[in-house]
């Protein structure tokens, strides 16, 4: 019988056997921690690095805190792997974003450890405040404590949570995951002895006692005192910022040193003063995991790979990526045009702007995670005659729908919309669909929204955005491979709100808009052999519609059907609408749209999301044969 290599952890089932542990013991079951989480994210791809960052951490905090009773919020929550095997979820660990697995984020429904949902960036703090009040309201005594990363603070949400929690003053911990620097050791050490120091009971007593001496000495001495406390403590730790905000500032610690970690979070935890504490702790991303600490995004994100090497497993592409093909268009185009420029919202890579920026640095700006900013930036820029192609994800975008409306459309500004994750988008799961994005902005006057069908069509729709200038325009795309298709040399501006025919028929009308195209093709077969004539056209645009081309498949055909991929809202509802105020509902053609289900879809394989959205050509297939009716379906089979 072979010994196991996790024998510490094998004992932890959930926090509780943890804390029956002996600090002494704690550095081993890190160690073993890290090695489970390597091996689990090996088998299932993932978020690596930022989990192997918070090992020490994670295991120090469910060592200090008596957790589920205290709550631990992550903030973004893909570093939460290590968590999760240390919440009674280590036999499901291997089951990470596949379908009837564990979510790749914190998930409420997952699991009592996991108290609030977390996937986008920046919305701990406010949670964990709310949480906090609450706590007060009811009379109760529990700590929450607030897990956020660096990057995370480059959005000003972090920042209007600190300002409301440092004025309402309620007990909370923020742990400020710093991976952006390094402590040498001498530092580390000096930098721990004092966070031990400025955050025990008897230094906080001190300069309690302290500041209610020197409240009774004149003004001029009593703001002399409160400036060199601050400029004392700001010089030793850095914390300056922080303590305006009205945080009391402890650290910087050493985040993989749990003999620094562990009587800090107690000090904080057993803190008798109340209000909001932020501990500042340093680590390193990919920690302990030598081909994550040499890769260059610390391993960030990745498919299935080989432990030892660190070598990831990818399916060999059979056509460019959406992502990469919208990338190489954009850059095609800015040769031409010296007025476009890039914008993204810390995802450079995930959009494809890593390689814009290479071409062109000048031209190309990351404001981090403030999708909000991110918006009005370009919409200032385009006051300026400038062409500004603004990437950012469609379910990141929702952050900034003020600004799309208040900043942009209302203003008529020419900012141009690259929507990148639109549809369902397999293991990420609901957290990150593109449910929305079309119901979101085709209401919005003055507003161009289109979908590409294929790679081909979002070359023509990039060269679209950069030719247009009469106000703002958008262009979806999904994530993940084209679909094959031949590629224009260049791309070709489209005539703006005209779609396009694929194939003649005369019984079904199929109108796709977006990447359901090859469905509705392959739909449009199968009921060719049925005996069904189907036209197939593409959209391409839902604001404007192609109203000739509607009112034409309408007039025409027995059935229409129109099909995308997004919410109830969306296309279809902008073709229903037309179709009402129109008159042609009240006879002839059935309509019927198909869209995603009125539910938020769990992870999994996207062509098993799209089944059980009902999205795929059989799915088509069926809806036609359905409005048909018994006399049409039976002709069919005939």
């Amino acid at each position: 019988m072979s010994q196991s290599k996790t024998p510490l952890l094998d004992q932890v089932k959930v926090p509780a056997d943890l804390r029956r542990l002996q600090p002494s013991q704690l550095r081993q079951l890190a160690d073993e921690l890290r090695a489970e989480t390597i091996d689990a994210v090996s088998v299932t791809g993932g978020h690596l690095g930022a989990g192997l960052g918070v090992v020490e951490l994670t295991v120090a905090l469910h060592y200090c805190f008596d957790t589920p009773d205290d709550r631990l919020i992550w903030d973004v929550g893909h570093q939460s792997y290590p968590h999760k095997i240390l919440t009674g979820r280590r036999d499901r660990i291997r089951t990470l974003r596949m379908g009837g697995g564990l979510s790749g984020f914190t998930k409420r429904s997952e699991s009592e450890y996991d108290p609030f949902g977390t996937a986008h960036s920046s919305t701990s703090i406010s949670a964990g405040l709310g949480m906090a009040v609450a706590r007060d309201l009811a009379g109760k005594t529990n700590n929450v404590v607030a897990i956020i990363g660096d990057g995370a603070l480059s959005a000003g949400m972090a920042y209007e949570a600190m300002n409301n929690a440092g004025a309402a003053n309620s007990r909370l911990v923020v742990i400020l995951n710093d991976n952006d620097m390094s402590i040498a050791p001498p530092v580390g050490a000096l930098s721990g002895y004092l966070s031990r120091l400025i955050s025990s009971k008897s230094y906080r007593g001190f300069r309690d006692f302290s500041k209610q001496v020197a409240e009774h000495l004149p003004r001029p001495l009593l703001n002399a005192a409160r400036r060199a406390e601050e400029y004392a403590r700001g010089m030793v730790t850095g914390g300056t910022l922080f303590e305006e905000l009205g945080f009391y500032y402890v650290g910087p610690i050493d985040g993989h040193n749990l003999d620094h970690l562990l009587p800090v979070l107690e000090n904080v935890r057993d803190d008798p003063q109340g209000g909001p504490v932020l501990v500042h702790v340093v680590t390193q991303k990919g920690k302990g995991y030598a081909p994550a600490e040499a890769s260059a995004d610390k391993l960030h994100a990745v498919g299935k790979f080989d432990v030892i090497t660190g070598t990831q497993a990818k399916a060999k592409a059979n056509a460019p990526s959406y992502t990469r093909v919208f990338a190489d268009a954009l850059i095609a185009e800015a040769a031409k045009d010296d007025k476009i420029v890039a914008i993204t919202a810390a995802m450079p890579s995930g959009t494809g702007l890593d390689l814009f920026q290479k071409q062109f640095p000048k031209r190309s700006f990351d404001v981090a995670i403030a999708e909000q900013h991110a918006v009005t930036f370009a919409a200032g820029m385009a006051t300026e005659g400038y062409k500004p192609f603004c990437a950012i994800y469609s379910t990141f975008l929702q952050r900034a729908y003020d600004q799309v409306v208040h900043d942009v459309a209302l203003q008529n500004l020419p900012v141009r919309f690259a929507i990148d994750r639109a549809g369902l988008v397999g293991a990420d799961g609901a957290t990150h669909a593109g449910a929305f994005d079309v119901a979101y902005l085709a209401c919005l006057p003055n507003m161009v929204v289109m979908a590409a069908a294929d790679e081909a069509d979002l070359v023509h729709m990039v060269a679209t955005c950069a030719a247009y200038e009469d106000g703002p325009i958008a262009v979806r795309y999904p994530r993940g491979e084209g679909v094959g298709i031949d590629m224009p040399s260049e791309g070709m501006p489209l005539t703006i709100g005209k779609g396009r025919i694929l194939q003649e028929g005369s019984k079904v009308a199929i109108l796709s808009f977006g990447a359901r195209l090859q469905e509705a093709m392959k739909a449009a077969e199968d009921l060719g052999i049925r005996g069904l004539s189907t036209t197939v056209a593409d959209a391409r645009f839902a604001k404007p519609l192609d109203t000739d081309l509607i009112e034409r498949l309408v007039r025409s055909h027995d059935v229409l059907i129109t099909i995308e991929e997004g919410s109830v809202g969306g296309f279809g509802s902008q073709v229903l609408h037309h179709l009402a105020v129109t008159g042609l509902l009240d006879h002839g053609c059935k309509i019927r749209p198909m869209v995603l289900p009125d539910i938020y879809q769990d992870h999994d394989t996207p062509y098993k999301q799209y089944e059980e959205a009902g999205l795929n050509a059989r799915h088509i297939v069926e809806t036609a044969l359905k409005a048909l009716g018994t006399d049409g379906a039976k002709a069919a089979l005939a």
